[in-house]
């Protein structure tokens, strides 16, 4: 293939991004310089985060330049090297972007994936990625989980609430979560083990609705939300409660900024503390947490629930059923 597609990112959204903030083009296949390599793209990641790098501040991660593909995880294949580290043939996960081919250096990769093929392709953008490395990370050195304690997780149906939840239950902890649909509620709880779940579309008061979920109070909050949900989670948090601020996605597509919880002080009422989690800060614990989550994975402890997708000429109304709750697990494009 001589053709390069990919989506770029042709003004900055305001709001929830619409298809006319994309344009999907046709380009040369890129050729690689002095330690880079091309990869054919795989399987393309669509996340929440990504949001916010379409914003022209940005967020952790430098803003999209307009006119540039729109940046995002992969899994690609080696199809043309100057980086002896990377030959032809290697299979990795890395930053790239929603292309059919990328151009990469080594301080894109992720990690390299196992060439025994023994594990679907998908997991390593959902459970074996950053997602679950998060996931575990997050949970186990922030939250410090112990048996016996409540673990609350927002947006509990998504990605890495699933992930989160499942790991709760792996060390003991009693698992709730939040959702947007008693469908999705159920399957928190028939399929994944959730102790307690509540609908907060259809909850009403949600500090009331925590408190009927979660009746000894809150230990550990997961957050991947925030926005009314962390200030229902506030008025229910036990002494000495850990919050580990995951995600914003109430958040992402605001047009002005919304009033801060009003109830903060109950951090030092509880003695309790929040803290925002970002996987990079924790470089030196990834290898270890993917050893964990194969072995959860291959012990059938814990799995990931993914929504694939293949249309790839669609890549914008995918993105926007992050938003509007109707994808069901890691969402992702299949381009094989």
């Amino acid at each position: 293939m001589t053709t390069n597609r990919q989506w770029i990112l042709k003004r900055r959204p305001t709001g929830v991004p619409a298809d006319a903030d994309f344009e999907l083009i046709e380009s040369p296949v890129p050729e690689p310089g002095d330690g880079e390599f091309v990869t054919r793209n795989l399987v393309l990641s669509v996340d929440p985060a990504q949001r916010g790098w379409m914003d022209k501040g940005g967020n952790y991660f430098p803003p999209i330049p307009l006119g540039a593909a729109v940046s995002a995880g992969v899994i690609g294949e080696v199809i043309s090297s100057r980086n002896p580290d990377y030959p032809v043939g290697d299979r990795l996960y890395a930053i790239g972007s929603w292309s059919e081919y990328s151009l990469l250096g080594a301080g894109f990769v992720f990690r390299k994936l196992p060439a025994d093929n023994t594990i679907p392709l998908a997991k390593y953008n959902s459970l074996l990625g950053g997602m679950g490395c998060s996931a575990l990370i997050a949970l186990r050195d922030i939250g410090k989980p112990k048996a016996g304690e409540t673990l609350f997780i927002s947006g509990a149906a998504g990605n890495m609430g699933t992930l989160a939840g499942q790991i709760g239950r792996i060390y003991g902890c009693h698992v709730v979560g939040s959702a947007g649909s008693d469908e999705k509620c159920r399957y928190l709880e028939d399929v994944l083990g959730f102790d307690a779940t509540l609908n907060y579309r259809t909850a009403g008061d949600l500090s009331a609705a925590v408190r009927q979920a979660c009746p000894e109070g809150i230990d550990i909050y997961y957050d991947n939300v925030g926005g009314p949900m962390l200030e229902a989670v506030l008025d229910n948090i036990n002494m000495r409660a850990r919050i580990v601020m995951n995600g914003s996605i109430a958040e992402y597509n605001d047009t002005e900024p919304r009033p801060g919880p009003r109830n903060l002080w109950n951090l030092l009422v509880k003695r309790a503390f929040i803290e925002g989690f970002l996987l990079p800060d924790f470089a030196d614990r990834i290898d270890d947490a993917l050893v964990q989550l194969e072995d959860w994975y291959r012990a059938g402890k814990i799995d990931a629930r993914e929504d694939i997708r293949t249309d790839f000429t669609r890549m914008p109304a995918i993105f926007r059923a992050l938003f509007d709750g109707s994808n069901k697990g890691k969402l992702m494009v299949s381009l094989e």
